[in-house]
């Protein structure tokens, strides 16, 4: 009896010992579901937030340059990221964009992707249409995203210093004036409305008014009071303004300001962003824009902190080995192409002698034209230009062994390219004019030396043709000369 009542006892203490490990479970449980519930329901409210307002740009199809843009485009958007913006960044990809942009800009870069049907370019057939903006009438699709309040309008040629998200404050419709009278569309701000956009597609069919046939003409002609408006002036305690305003220089610093002082020297609003309107081959991105323009490098600094040069490495691998292996091969065997025996009459000499000068300068000029065209051109520019150096030193050499030429005359202009990249890149110049002086000054000082290496080599040419150094002739009876035929 005693023995079942210790039974009992140790059962209902062992009931109650799970009974309070189950309490505690349970309430473990909810605690954590109230945990996460209440960090989804701050992470909803933040997405919610981040998607009140949008910074956007486009992206199409169809000039020689798009791999170039989408790589910008990419560099844009995760330089964005990394300022914080808090904003969604979108993408107006038109439906010839590859695929696997798409999906890069989706799932590597954060973007959300809208794809479009390319809006018709009525302006075409204007005397001063620039065949590369056929397609940039896309931008107006920026008044469609009607699921955002505020959208900050974007070109892919921005770098952004800090974050600009105090943008979303301003009204209907905000520009920059970079030029006294006209304002930019490299970045503007807008309120989507699909009454807007519709009226601006009815507005691109009739052939509105555009002086230079591009999106800059079309926006501009369609808000052609801006320049009247009141400056914006951020203000905390105003969620949105209403109406139109002009922005601040210090949100499209034209990079030309830059260069006259080798400085940033705007007075007016914070200076945030940076952009690069002009010839469309000196854009930052361009591995020959730096040291040309000294802003280059700060696009690319940019890059290498975000995007990275991963897609390049392989090109760069590949060309790197195949000139160190021409130059080695150059060394080792030295085979004299051009020692060829022939039977010819003396006027054929004549005309072989002219063609062989032609062939022999035509071969230096390739040397140094022919790398710059098959370096990566979206490399860093340290990279590109050792590249490029590199290439046009063992093609250099190829000719120097090929046609018998001294060595230092065909590497002048190398000494000379590398000599100019060193005074453009020299970083203790007081302003812009002293460096474009002391630039030109170089080029003055190299002339001479490249006038007497051009001689040199014409000089070199025509004593190794008469002498019989290149192409000998043999008599009819003489056999060819090993020498001619030997590898050194």
């Amino acid at each position: 009896m005693a023995k079942m009542k210790s039974s009992t006892s140790t059962t209902a203490r062992t009931s109650l010992a799970l009974k309070a490990y189950y309490d505690i479970y349970m309430s473990l449980v909810v605690v954590v579901f109230v945990v996460a519930a209440a960090v989804l329901g701050t992470t909803s409210s933040a997405r919610a937030e981040r998607q009140s307002n949008a910074y956007a740009t486009m992206m199409y199809m169809g000039t020689p340059r798009d791999y170039e843009f989408y790589v910008a485009t990419r560099v844009m958007l995760r330089s964005l990221a990394s300022l914080h913006a808090d904003a969604d960044l979108v993408v107006i990809a038109s439906l010839d964009v590859p695929l696997r942009w798409i999906h890069a800009l989706e799932q590597e870069d954060g973007a959300k992707v809208v794809r479009v049907e390319n809006l018709n370019n009525p302006y075409k057939n204007q005397d001063n249409f620039d065949w590369r903006f056929m397609l940039s009438m896309n931008k107006i699709y920026a008044w469609s995203l009607v699921e955002y309040d505020r959208v900050v309008m974007l070109d892919s040629d921005n770098l952004f210093l800090q974050n600009t998200d105090e943008l979303f404050h301003c009204g209907q419709f905000c520009a920059v004036f970079i030029n006294p009278c006209i304002f930019h569309t490299g970045l503007f701000v807008l309120q989507p409305s699909m009454k807007v956009f519709k009226d601006m597609v009815e507005e691109l069919g009739k052939g509105r008014e555009n002086p230079d046939g591009a999106d800059q003409g079309f926006i501009g002609s369609y808000f052609p009071d801006l320049i009247d408006q009141p400056m914006f002036h951020p203000n905390a305690t105003i969620k949105q303004l209403n109406g139109t305003y002009r922005l601040p220089l210090g949100y499209q610093m034209d990079a030309s300001y830059y260069y006259l002082k080798l400085r940033w020297s705007v007075p007016c609003g914070p200076n945030s962003v940076i952009t690069f309107p002009g010839a469309p081959w000196l854009k930052p991105w361009y591995w020959w824009s730096w040291p040309v323009l000294p802003l280059g490098i700060s696009w690319h600094e940019r890059r290498r902190q975000t995007l990275g040069y991963d897609a390049e490495m392989v090109a760069v691998m590949v060309q790197t080995v195949m000139y160190v292996g021409l130059i080695a091969t150059m060394r080792l065997a030295r085979p004299n192409l051009s020692k060829l025996c022939y039977r010819r009459t003396d006027k054929s000499i004549n005309i072989i002698q002219t063609s062989l000068k032609l062939l022999a300068l035509w071969s230096i000029v390739a040397a140094y034209v022919v790398p710059f065209f098959i370096v990566p051109c979206t490399l860093h520019p340290l990279l590109g230009w050792s590249l490029y150096l590199l290439g046009s030193f063992a093609l250099s050499f190829v000719s120097v062994n090929a046609f018998l030429l001294p060595m230092l005359p065909v590497l002048t202009p190398w000494v000379g390219i590398l000599g100019a990249l060193l005074v453009m890149a020299f970083p203790w110049y007081p302003d812009g004019i002293v460096r474009a002086v002391a630039v030109f000054g170089y080029a003055f000082f190299c002339a001479p030396f490249i006038w007497v290496s051009v001689v040199k080599l014409m000089n070199c040419l025509h004593v190794s043709l008469e002498r019989e150094s290149l192409f000998p002739r043999l008599s009819e009876s003489s056999p060819p000369s090993s020498q001619f035929n030997k590898l050194y």
